[in-house]
C-alpha cells in the first residue's frame, strides 16, 4: 500500500498568465473620456455619474473629470459605484 498519495497531475497543468483585473483608476486621479476605471469579472462596481459599464463588466469614463466612490446606503446597501465628477 502507498503511504502517499499519487502525484503527479500538477506537473501537467499549463502556467497561465493572469488577467490583469482590478481598478486601474484611483480616486482622486483625472481621467480622460473613455480611460478605463475597472476590469472585472462579474458587477462588484457599478457605473454612476459620467461611467459606463461594457459587455466584459468593465467600467469606464464618458467624459472629463475626477474619479470618485461612493458606498451605497439604504436599499443598494453594499454597492460600489463609480463617479467621474
Amino acid at each position: 500500500m502507498s503511504k502517499t498519495a499519487s502525484g503527479g497531475s500538477v506537473k501537467m497543468s499549463p502556467n497561465v498568465a493572469g488577467k490583469r483585473l482590478g481598478v486601474k483608476k484611483f480616486a482622486g486621479e483625472e481621467v480622460k473620456n473613455g480611460n478605463i476605471l475597472v476590469k472585472q469579472r462579474g458587477s462588484l462596481y457599478y457605473p454612476g455619474k459620467n461611467a459606463k459599464i461594457s459587455r466584459d463588466f468593465s467600467i469606464y469614463a464618458v467624459s472629463d473629470g475626477v474619479v470618485s466612490f461612493r458606498r451605497m446606503t439604504g436599499s443598494k446597501r453594499g454597492k460600489f459605484y463609480v463617479d467621474v465628477n
